[in-house]
């Protein structure tokens, strides 16, 4: 945790004399959550912390404006997004339901609590988009989607942007990078109190946070020096090609299922 910004609803900005009792900036006016986002992305890029990727909820992954200012920052993303939403057209859930069986690999995305959290994962590499990928492109979009194991009717749907070489199994690790940031969230609340604050003024709030995200901090760096880190390894990069009369994309399969198809031909 290493920012945070106060959301404050258009019935606070609009009442002058609230805001100043409360000593909130004249200068701070009504900003949306998806604007809070940028900003905070903007000052990551700013710092020295080395910023690569980004994932959110639908919220934030159902924006298009807000896929398009990561893309322009140079930013790669793994954003979740409702069944409903379209892609070049048709709704991702109807996509999904035409990848082939094969094309459902079973990886974990993190470990949790009770092990790792394994599911079953399709990916599709999507069409370039050529006025704004240009004729080289430098990044790859990819439509993804998660379904649980004892419960296959349950799915939940990603869009992502990656560099080139990226593989299922990188948009698999980042995906489940949002559970870390549910983790951070609890443990900070219940170690730091991040939540237990009754303040009346703008500050008071800021400083609060701070000291327990600072805190936080603290423990999170004296837990990591007490165990060693390690990168999951990736998978080679394999694809198969279901064209489509008005869409076509790029279902990634496993290895020994393209090799058997190499070989059959």
């Amino acid at each position: 945790m290493v920012d945070r910004e106060l959301y404050l609803p258009k019935s606070w900005t609009d009442d002058s004399e609230h805001c100043r009792a409360a000593k909130i900036p004249s200068d701070r006016g009504f900003a949306t959550k998806n604007d809070l986002a940028r900003t905070m992305v903007l000052r990551a890029l700013a710092s020295p912390l080395p910023v690569a990727w980004v994932t959110a909820d639908t919220a934030y992954g159902q924006n298009s404006r807000f896929r398009r200012f990561l893309e322009d920052v140079g930013l790669s993303y793994v954003m979740a997004v409702p069944k409903s939403q379209q892609v070049h057209g048709p709704r991702i859930d109807h996509l999904i339901g035409q990848a082939p069986a094969e094309a459902w690999q079973r990886l974990s995305c993190g470990d949790g609590a009770k092990g790792p959290r394994i599911y079953d994962w399709a990916a599709a590499r999507l069409p370039a988009v050529w006025e704004f990928d240009g004729d080289e492109p430098t990044r790859q979009r990819w439509m993804l989607a998660r379904r649980s194991i004892t419960k296959p009717d349950e799915l939940a749907y990603f869009l992502a942007s990656a560099p080139l070489q990226a593989t299922l199994a990188d948009l698999v690790r980042i995906a489940g990078c949002r559970w870390k940031i549910e983790e951070c969230f609890q443990s900070a609340k219940n170690e730091c109190g991040l939540d237990q604050y009754e303040v009346r003024r703008y500050t008071g709030w800021h400083r609060h946070i701070t000291l327990a995200m600072l805190a936080h901090a603290f423990l999170a760096a004296t837990a990591a020096r007490a165990r060693e880190k390690g990168e999951p390894s990736g998978t080679l990069p394999t694809s198969w090609t279901s064209h489509q009369p008005r869409f076509a994309v790029c279902w990634q399969l496993p290895t020994d299922i393209l090799r058997h198809r190499a070989t059959t031909r």
